[in-house]
């Protein structure tokens, strides 16, 4: 009986010692937050590390996700993604603008409008949130029936700018009214691509805290209460553990694939790769580089904001290039497919914020047109150089008589025998010059030293 007694004290032990580690774990789990540092344009592979993050930080029970922004902007499906990733999350989402000289211009704005707390440090600013559509569009004439205040704010204005501009606006007053932050200034930001700095976005309500760095910043949030889906969370972030979320190895090879400038250059290694490959059948290694790079461009530019026409251009720019090589126009296939080329890769992507660099398009493009320099002259080259194979060759060469020719008999013409007639008899050892050829008949006629002895 002591023997069992001892047994269920000593499970009861080991059971009371199991939950408190498991209360630990929990407590321990809910007293981190995760913290997402963005530097540099917002893209796929922003939208893929926030939006883990905040997966993450749910599955564990974590006390809430700070975004550390700096940031120009983005593309708006990247942005509009990550604020539905927001806006869904069932714990607080933090946006804080730092460190001090940063930004949230454009996509960053909204973010910072989406979050549940938007912060800032000193000496940041944030605004400018026009969506900007690439490409110059003919401004339309004023309309006589509107006012001076209403064709001033529409002047230069296309319809189609008109309503991603009225789009964005509701998006935004939508969001700071979910938040309760200011919507005449956010409604500026947009038509009147309007900027503050951090002491002006707290005196007018859009941001709620000026801290100098992170932990002043969890000093500042500690007691806050907060509106998650309407239930009221009271934030403690006393002795909060923070816990960086770093792009895995997936995040990290998407980033570099769909850096717009690394994307141009694997779609060109593709194209040529599979080129050298079709004209050079069996080489193997072009085909395979060029086949796996050119899938690889074509998934950056499944995410990336393509301009098709853009992209049209460049391929006809590398279809008529090649066809010089082939097709013989004088240059004009070759100077259509560079000036092409390079048009196309200006427009190839529709985002300012996702270009390819200037000196890599006129590198390539010189590189193009000297290439397709260097095709005319090996052609002009080729054309005057003298014919040293072939049926023409033989025109006019000289030989002599190996044995007589009657209707038929054989000459030597540079060491080689052949087999020829004559309109006229010719005798061994005689001289002869070649007049034309059928096949492997030579017609010749006495050399014109012999005609006129």
């Amino acid at each position: 009986m002591q023997i069992l007694r001892s047994s269920f004290r000593l499970v009861a032990g080991i059971t009371l010692l199991l939950l408190a580690q498991s209360l630990c774990a929990s407590e321990s789990a809910n007293r981190k937050a995760y913290l997402v540092e963005i530097d540099g344009a917002i893209g796929p592979v922003t939208q893929e590390l926030i939006t883990r993050a905040i997966d993450d930080a749910q599955s564990e029970s974590a006390h809430m996700v700070i975004l550390q922004m700096n940031t120009p902007g983005g593309l708006d499906h990247s942005m509009r993604e990550i604020i539905q990733a927001i806006l869904n999350a069932q714990i607080p989402v933090v946006t804080y603008i730092s460190p001090q000289g940063s930004r949230a211009a454009s996509a960053g704005t909204y973010i910072l409008y989406a979050s549940h707390v938007a912060a800032m440090a000193p000496a940041t600013n944030l605004g400018a949130a026009t969506p900007v559509q690439i490409g110059g569009m003919p401004r339309p004439p004023a309309d006589p029936n509107q006012t001076g205040d209403q064709q001033a704010d529409d002047a230069g204005k296309s319809s189609t700018e008109k309503k991603l501009i009225n789009d964005a606006v509701a998006y935004i007053q939508g969001l700071a009214k979910l938040r309760g932050r200011n919507e005449l200034w956010a409604e500026a930001a947009v038509r009147e691509a309007a900027s503050l700095t951090a002491v002006e976005a707290l005196e007018m309500n859009v941001i709620d805290v000026i801290a100098d760095d992170l932990n002043h910043l969890l000093q500042q949030l500690d007691g806050r209460e907060i509106d998650i889906k309407g239930r009221k969370q009271i934030l403690a972030t006393d002795a909060l553990v923070l816990e960086r979320t770093l792009p895995d190895w997936r995040s990290k090879l998407l980033g570099i694939i769909t850096n717009p400038n690394i994307a141009y250059i694997l779609m060109l290694v593709g194209i040529y790769g599979l080129i050298l490959e079709f004209s050079n059948p069996g080489g193997l290694l072009p085909g395979i580089v060029g086949a796996i790079s050119l899938l690889l461009a074509l998934y950056a530019f499944q995410v990336l904001p393509i301009n098709y026409a853009g992209l049209a251009l460049v391929v006809i720019g590398l279809a008529f290039m090649v066809a010089e090589m082939f097709v013989t126009s004088g240059g004009l296939l070759g100077i259509g497919g560079v000036i092409a080329f390079t048009a196309g890769s200006i427009l190839l992507f529709e985002d300012e914020y996702l270009a390819i660099s200037m000196p890599l398009i006129g590198g390539t493009a010189l590189v193009a047109g000297g290439f397709m320099l260097w095709i005319l002259r090996r052609f002009t080259t080729l054309r005057h150089r003298q014919v040293v194979s072939g049926a023409e060759y033989m025109i006019g060469r000289s030989g002599t008589v190996i044995e007589d020719i009657g209707e038929h008999g054989r000459v030597e013409i540079d060491g080689e025998s052949w087999l020829a007639k004559s309109t006229q008899p010719l005798t061994a050892g005689q001289a002869i010059r070649v007049t034309a050829i059928d096949k492997l008949m030579l017609t010749v006629e006495p050399s014109d030293n012999q005609l006129e002895e």
